[in-house]
């Protein structure tokens, strides 16, 4: 390592994209159970700009601490530089990738170098760049962890229940509401792959990505209201989920179920009544998951869709074009 320090983003204070800082910093020491990895790519999400605007949006008993001046970012691929003496498993040079200490938003990805829990990689796929590599792990766990293998016993912030996920199969119909987006164009390729039937639901602008990444049928929401047109599918899985969340509880068979990536309010009385479940949980970090999805990504099983990289300077650039909405996979910082 030629130099002590290196270049990170740093927020200084709350507020907007033009927030975010090009700051020199130290490299940081990996401690116990942590390697050292010299990032290549970083993956941009919501809990990005979440915590740039202060988790206003998150209730303040549940916000978890932080002080500024912070590095955000979670989502992460790059090559070992460093290992801890206690690490097994892991060797200087190895790539890696990685969702980092998710749900603490203490993550510290925008960065050159990152020091990264051992237990939250996994080797990166050798059929994909970082690039993509980068642009998976958040989203993709998270459609795991819903649609697949909760993968923990962590209790979520949500709900007092464990979520459960349903068994996808052929005779299953799901939808997926907010398809194009980073969760939602991976929980359409895994129930697809699971062999269900997936209805898509997006802006017109995204129906060729859609119908090409599997999906049997596709609603453009500009045009028509999908709880009007669908009835009777098993599954919904709502990755824009908020307030309106719940007009899709009428899409559901008796015995289906809604599992809103993003909580809003739903009725006991109307789901109890409608004879469906409402079901969330929050992603969490898991290398060993990783590892498995690794495989379907090597495989181009499931791919990642890249809307737009932009360079680690250009940090605020990259949040702009997230503020602007409508993103086809993911966006994603790259590191020189």
């Amino acid at each position: 390592m030629p130099t002590h320090t290196m270049r990170a983003i740093r927020l200084h204070e709350h507020g907007g994209p033009e927030v975010l800082r090009y700051d020199e910093v130290p490299i940081p020491e990996p401690g116990p159970g942590e390697v050292l990895v010299r990032v290549r790519a970083v993956g941009v999400n919501p809990p990005d700009w979440y915590l740039r605007d202060g988790l206003s949006n998150i209730p303040p008993e549940t916000r978890p601490k932080f002080d500024l001046p912070v590095t955000p970012g979670t989502d992460v691929s790059g090559v070992v530089e460093a290992v801890a003496t206690d690490v097994e498993g892991f060797a200087v040079g190895d790539e890696v990738f990685g969702l980092l200490r998710f749900p603490s938003f203490d993550g510290r990805a925008y960065a050159e170098y990152v020091a990264a829990p051992a237990s939250d990689l996994a080797r990166k796929p050798a059929g994909i760049d970082h690039v993509h590599a980068a642009g998976a792990p958040m989203a993709l766990l998270t459609a795991w962890q819903f649609l697949i293998e909760l993968g923990h016993d962590h209790p979520s912030p949500f709900q007092a229940a464990r979520h459960r996920p349903v068994t996808l199969d052929a005779d299953t119909t799901v939808l997926v509401n907010g398809a194009a987006g980073g969760v939602g164009h991976f929980a359409l390729q895994l129930a697809k792959w699971k062999g269900a039937r997936v209805i898509a639901v997006a802006s017109g602008a995204h129906e060729s990505f859609l119908r090409e990444l599997g999906a049997d049928e596709f609603i453009d929401y500009t045009k028509s209201r999908p709880e009007e047109l669908v009835h009777d599918v098993d599954l919904v899985l709502d990755a824009v989920g908020g307030r309106e969340s719940s007009r899709f509880l009428r899409t559901l068979k008796r015995g289906g179920a809604l599992f809103p990536v993003f909580f809003g309010e739903y009725d006991d009385e109307e789901t109890a009544k409608l004879g469906v479940a409402v079901s969330g949980t929050q992603v969490r970090s898991n290398g060993a998951q990783l590892a498995e999805l690794g495989r379907l990504l090597d495989a181009g099983t499931v791919r990642v869709a890249i809307d737009s990289t932009f360079p680690l300077a250009d940090a605020q650039a990259a949040h702009e074009r997230a503020a602007r909405g409508h993103i086809q996979g993911k966006i994603v910082l790259t590191v020189a």
